[in-house]
């Protein structure tokens, strides 16, 4: 998993609430068996006409914010199903971080074990960040815990583990090889016939 620690990058806004998983990736697309691959169906039904034509209305396809990172969005994103693919989809697309008022329990854990930063920060703040030129660059200051804007900054909670995976780049198969020492002196010790 990639590190993330400050990290520079576009907005773009879709302000709806309640934006669940089988939104950001239908259920159509479930079969690819990798983790990537996802990104093309991101929204999928908001993205694109009947002949996958790009939405002209849909706001990803709006030629100013084309080369958005961050997704800044309404309350309750991610809830619905506990599909991991839907961050995945957000990452494959290219965005690293989702800035929303709240977040799906499942959906949180999901984006932050995948390296997607999800922040929330109350609804005046969003809007603000929501009317940006979409040239405006934002700096999400992981370490500090701040969003910051050309004229300010916001800051955010999370929680210290989280935090401490995601500055790292630590998935768990990463944080159980950090024991590697510790598992390997309780295999010598087991008898013989376990091993």
């Amino acid at each position: 998993m990639e590190a993330f620690k400050v990290y520079h990058g576009q907005t773009v806004p879709y302000m709806l609430d309640n934006i669940d998983t089988d939104q950001i990736l239908p259920k159509t697309y479930l079969k690819l068996i990798e983790k990537t691959g996802f990104g093309p169906f991101l929204f999928d039904d908001l993205r694109y006409l009947e002949n996958r034509k790009p939405n002209p209305d849909f706001v990803l396809n709006f030629p100013e914010y084309k080369n958005a990172t961050i997704l800044v969005t309404g309350e309750n994103f991610g809830s619905g199903s506990s599909r991991e693919h839907a961050a995945w989809a957000l990452l494959g697309y290219g965005f690293k971080a989702v800035i929303g008022g709240s977040f799906g329990d499942i959906f949180y854990m999901n984006a932050t074990k995948n390296g997607l930063l999800p922040i929330e920060l109350e609804q005046s703040a969003r809007k603000k960040i929501a009317v940006l030129d979409p040239e405006t660059e934002l700096t999400i200051d992981l370490p500090n815990q701040k969003v910051i804007t050309p004229e300010t900054s916001y800051p955010f909670e999370i929680d210290a583990e989280t935090k401490h995976k995601l500055i790292n780049g630590l998935d768990e198969i990463a944080i159980t090889l950090e024991d590697l020492d510790l598992i390997e002196a309780y295999e010598k010790k087991l008898p013989s016939y376990w091993q």
